[in-house]
């Protein structure tokens, strides 16, 4: 595996972990959504992102912007309200806002905007906006899917499709396909069956690279979290995520990079 891409999921996984942590000590407020899980996706699509690129992250976003910043102590002075953080502290958990990377809670709500901005700064690169399976379940997905059809604006959209929308399994609120909606739209799309980073990376090489040809892509990454949809509302069987662990992409940890993360979060957790 690619020591920078591995060393980039760890810390994604140590810092979402810390976060949790803090909360039930009380140090922070408020929720959060955390990545625990998918680091590998993010890892992957966030290494072909050049800095003329727009990205646009969800409420679970703390692992986009770290695979793209790699900002651990902006972050988490965001997160816990202080002057220091991203946004000055106003944003928290699912609103930040650094340079060329937005995020927004709102599902649904940010594809519109990604495709506006996507267009608008066409000169300059592409547009790259994550969804989930469950954001398919509002109308103004498929309002900006005809438009990027139409207007054949440079966006790339990745769902990561964890196969529920909060605690709903994706059988019981999605009906079809989700490639066959996106193709109704004449859109080229492609999915991903693997949590192991260097094959997502590859698949994401080629989305970049056809998105840079200046059309639009979705890719859909079939996924996993292992924590829970916000702090604490889990129904899942527990007996299904136990399963699912077999395919972490995190299974092996290398101990002495984990003790290298463990000091910059520490440090990082003393700011506070």
């Amino acid at each position: 595996m690619n020591h920078d891409h591995y060393y980039k999921m760890l810390l994604i996984r140590r810092f979402e972990e810390m976060v949790l942590e803090l909360f039930s000590e009380g140090k922070l407020s408020g929720t959060t959504h955390c990545y625990i899980g998918q680091e590998a996706n993010a890892v992957a699509c966030m290494d072909h992102v050049e800095p003329g690129d727009i990205v646009w992250s969800n409420h679970r976003c703390h692992g986009h912007y770290l695979a793209l910043t790699g900002d651990v102590d902006g972050l988490l002075s965001e997160l816990a309200g202080k002057s220091s953080g991203i946004c000055a502290g106003r944003g928290g958990s699912q609103h930040l806002c650094n340079g060329q990377f937005f995020t927004n809670g709102i599902q649904g709500s940010i594809m519109p905007v990604a495709a506006g901005m996507a267009f608008a700064n066409r000169a300059k690169g592409i547009g790259v906006v994550f969804i989930g399976d469950g954001t398919l379940g509002q109308g103004v997905v498929y309002e900006t899917l005809n438009m990027i059809s139409l207007m054949d604006i440079p966006l790339l959209v990745v769902i990561e499709n964890n196969g529920y929308a909060q605690s709903t399994p994706i059988a019981a609120n999605l009906a079809g396909g989700i490639l066959e909606r996106i193709e109704a739209f004449g859109i080229d799309c492609d999915e991903i069956d693997s949590t192991d980073v260097e094959d997502i990376h590859f698949e994401f090489g080629k989305a970049f690279e056809h998105v840079r040809s200046g059309k639009p892509f979705v890719q859909v990454i079939n996924t996993y979290r292992f924590c829970s949809h916000s702090k604490s509302d889990d129904f899942r069987d527990p007996k299904e995520i136990k399963r699912r662990r077999a395919n972490d992409p995190l299974r092996d940890i290398d101990s002495d990079m984990d003790q290298q993360i463990g000091v910059i979060l520490r440090r990082a957790r003393a700011k506070l």
